[in-house]
């Protein structure tokens, strides 16, 4: 005789037998009387009692309101994190590694994103003939701000009007210079956040976004520099300080 295997989802109770017929007795005042119930209904008055038997849970009589859901409680995120996400420069799970910026300093950032890969070229100051390096920081900061840099990248480092800054108080928009021919503020770029630069970087080379973090640019890091771009009477005292510096000779630095 075959044997049964009992399957694993199988009740661990006896199996429930319904009888058929069953009978219920019904009262009223002095009369009585025996009243048959098919199969179904004493599987459903079966159910019923389980139902009627089982602890009731409790309930708070003021349930507390959901949490919002984390896409609805989200600050907006800034114009400048947004576009670093969709250049895959920044996580898009984490767009407040970006603090938020003046919308000047947000719009020299964004306007110097719009030359990436303008190619370098030695004394360019334009997106016809190429940049160098203080040519590009240069063209970026007359055409956004209204402010015109001196022409050397050690100028630029060294104009009066300029806060120096220290790295872990850089914000976007900050002039960033390095060390990169034996010399201090040999070369320039602008900070965009997330320990990130652009600039135009070398001959055979185009206008592009690097990690400051890396080796070669860390131990090369010689300082920042800061443009007063949320105070007007400052900027507009700094543009007259620059307006020495329309006649000078446009010598390049790379």
């Amino acid at each position: 005789m075959p044997r049964h295997h009992r399957s694993p989802c199988a009740l661990d109770h006896a199996p429930i037998r319904l009888a058929a017929p069953a009978v219920v007795r019904v009262e009223q005042g002095r009369r009585s009387a025996s009243v048959p119930l098919g199969r179904g209904a004493v599987f459903l008055m079966w159910s019923l009692a389980l139902l009627w038997s089982a602890p009731a849970r409790s309930q708070p009589e003021h349930a507390a309101p959901a949490p919002a859901s984390a896409s609805a409680t989200a600050a907006p995120i800034d114009p400048l994190a947004a576009l670093l996400v969709e250049k895959g420069l920044l996580p898009a799970t984490a767009p407040q590694a970006v603090r938020k910026v003046s919308d000047a300093a947000s719009e020299l950032v964004l306007s110097a994103m719009n030359f990436l890969g303008v190619r370098y070229r030695r004394g360019g100051n334009s997106t016809e003939d190429g940049f160098d390096c203080s040519g590009f920081t240069r063209h970026v900061f007359e055409n956004s701000v209204g402010l015109l840099l001196p022409r050397r990248a050690d100028e630029q480092a060294r104009l009066p009007g300029l806060a120096t800054v220290t790295r872990d108080e850089l914000r976007p928009g900050d002039l960033v210079f390095f060390n990169t021919m034996r010399r201090t503020f040999s070369h320039v770029g602008i900070y965009v956040g997330d320990g990130k630069f652009i600039h135009a970087p070398k001959p055979g080379a185009s206008v592009r976004i690097e990690d400051m973090r890396e080796a070669y640019w860390s131990k090369r890091y010689t300082g920042a520099r800061r443009a007063p771009m949320d105070d007007g009477s400052a900027l507009a005292g700094l543009r007259k300080t620059l307006s020495g510096y329309l006649n000078s000779d446009d010598r390049s630095t790379p």
